[in-house]
């Protein structure tokens, strides 16, 4: 048997290289992907809008829709909160208390942002005096209404800061919680 090999070894291996080849080009160059079809892209130079955004393209601004006035459901017993009228969500959407003496700008509050001022106006909070009045109660329900900003009411005291700010003591605010912004 070795008298075989020895003779044959070239065949063998160029064999073997063949084989190796083969195996090569069934399982990987054969795998080539393509494109196929002649539709277009929205992204196309020249190309008409997709039609899913038709409807968002063609609808009136949403500041447009906030002439009607707009009751939001407030909780039961939650103190100082009571029917938000859209006047007052458009100026603070607008910008905040500019016109409305009950809206006050809830984004002075550290830690509220203009996610969690839309929310707290869903919910009926426009002041700082309403803020004010908290209690653990009233925080804990209002808490368990704001999903991922959950927490937040405790842990930067939007309570004491709008005690501060409510009463416009702009040194007390900032010797406590910084600047106001």
């Amino acid at each position: 048997m070795n008298e075989l090999v020895a003779a044959y070894w070239p065949a063998m291996v160029a064999a073997l290289v063949l084989g190796l080849l083969l195996a090569w080009y069934l399982f990987h160059a054969s795998r080539k992907t393509s494109v196929t079809g002649t539709g277009g892209d929205v992204l196309d130079e020249g190309a008409a809008p997709a039609a899913r955004n038709r409807a968002l393209i063609d609808a009136p601004p949403a500041a447009a829709t906030l002439d009607t006035p707009v009751i939001v459901p407030t909780p039961a017993g939650l103190a100082g909160t009571g029917v938000a009228v859209a006047a007052a969500a458009k100026s603070d959407a607008v910008g905040a208390g500019t016109g409305d003496a009950q809206a006050d700008d809830l984004a002075r509050l550290k830690g509220v942002g203009p996610k969690l001022v839309a929310m707290l106006h869903q919910l009926g909070v426009t002041s700082f005096d309403q803020i004010a009045d908290w209690d653990d109660a009233e925080i804990d329900r209002i808490d368990a209404e704001l999903g991922r900003f959950a927490g937040r009411i405790r842990r930067d005291d939007w309570v004491g800061q709008a005690k501060l700010l409510g009463t416009g003591d702009a040194a007390a605010y900032a010797a406590r919680f910084g600047n106001v912004t």
